[in-house]
């Protein structure tokens, strides 16, 4: 016998926005985790959205568009670059050996899906002008943190300078290299003669 009682079916889920609203960060932090696997043409409001099971509704709740992502991306990636290298760089030991932590971040020790997300800015940089913005900003007080500690080995500040531009064109060169041509133990030699304190003069 057929029941005459109605068939009771499970309510419809609701949209995932109706229930949370994805705050910035965490828009931002999608946005950049599509930088790093794809560059910025990757960075879309409806692939994001896909990618965080959300409507893009929530997004236009923090953001006016595409834009406005991607300028605080810049503002973020700036902001956390100087914080980084000022606590890397500061008060934490002899110049000698902070300058061989920097050099181990970037090579025994690199955050690839940070270098793929510099990169990727560094790229953008070269026609967008808010992107070459955060990374002048970047460079700058990178090479001043880095030129510091040279200072505090003993080189003058002209020196200093040109060592801390030295340096970081290494660290950003030295992966393109050929690993055969130039294996780890020359790399590790390379960096330490650079960060070397100035021969000390016999007059």
């Amino acid at each position: 016998m057929v029941s005459s009682e109605p068939v009771t079916r499970p309510a419809r889920a609701k949209p995932r926005e109706k229930a949370i609203r994805l705050d910035t960060e965490a828009w931002i932090a999608a946005a950049f985790d599509a930088l790093a696997e794809g560059g910025i043409e990757t960075v879309r409001v409806e692939p994001l959205a896909k990618a965080l099971e959300i409507t893009k509704g929530s997004f236009y709740w923090h953001f006016a568009d595409r834009r406005a992502l991607i300028d605080a991306m810049l503002t973020a990636w700036a902001q956390g670059r100087i914080a980084a290298i000022r606590q890397q760089a500061g008060n934490r030991g002899a110049p000698a050996a902070v300058l061989r932590e920097l050099a181990d971040l970037y090579t025994h020790r690199a955050n690839l899906r940070g270098l793929a997300i510099e990169l990727a800015i560094r790229s953008l940089a070269r026609t967008d002008e808010a992107a070459a913005k955060a990374v002048r900003s970047v460079d700058r007080e990178r090479l001043r943190q880095v030129a510091a500690l040279f200072g505090g080995l003993g080189w003058s500040n002209g020196e200093a300078q040109d060592r801390a531009i030295l340096f970081y064109s290494y660290l950003f060169g030295q992966s393109l290299l050929d690993a055969q041509a130039v294996p780890t133990t020359a790399r590790d030699k390379a960096i330490h003669a650079l960060i070397a304190a100035p021969p000390i003069s016999s007059a």
